[in-house]
């Protein structure tokens, strides 16, 4: 309601909100089931399978290779060691605070980690995500 003062009264718009007929109880029972209950395990599931492989960028042409997402039961470090003796590269296992342990690699290995985990059955190309340039 508009008073003519170019401002709605206090007292005016309770009055008119009272008078209004807007459903304000939504009471929906007759769904008994939650509808995106599957879609929700489903997309955690998928989130947690991803395996995240992004670049970084050091100082000048150095770049650092970082894999994020592996399944815990697996030996980071013999991955690490596997994948030093493969790319003629150094690596390490760092842990974060926040992704827990990441795989971190000198160089660009982007493409050559991806390979690597498609090779030896750690994921496959659906799995796996790559980031950077």
């Amino acid at each position: 309601m508009y008073n003519g003062t170019g401002k709605a009264s206090l007292k005016n718009i309770i009055v008119f909100s009272s008078n209004c007929d807007i459903m304000t109880d939504l009471n929906i029972t007759n769904l008994g089931t939650d509808p995106f209950a599957d879609t929700k395990e489903g997309v955690s599931n998928e989130k947690e399978s991803l395996i995240h492989i992004r670049i970084q960028q050091r100082n000048g042409r150095k770049t650092l290779t970082t894999v994020q997402g592996l399944d815990q039961k697996y030996d980071f470090k013999k991955i690490v060691k596997a994948a030093k003796k493969e790319f003629a590269c150094n690596g390490t296992v760092v842990e974060h605070p926040e992704y827990g342990e990441i795989i971190q690699l000198q160089g660009d290995q982007r493409e050559n980690m991806r390979q690597f985990f498609v090779k030896t059955g750690f994921a496959n190309n659906m799995n796996i995500k790559v980031h950077g340039f």
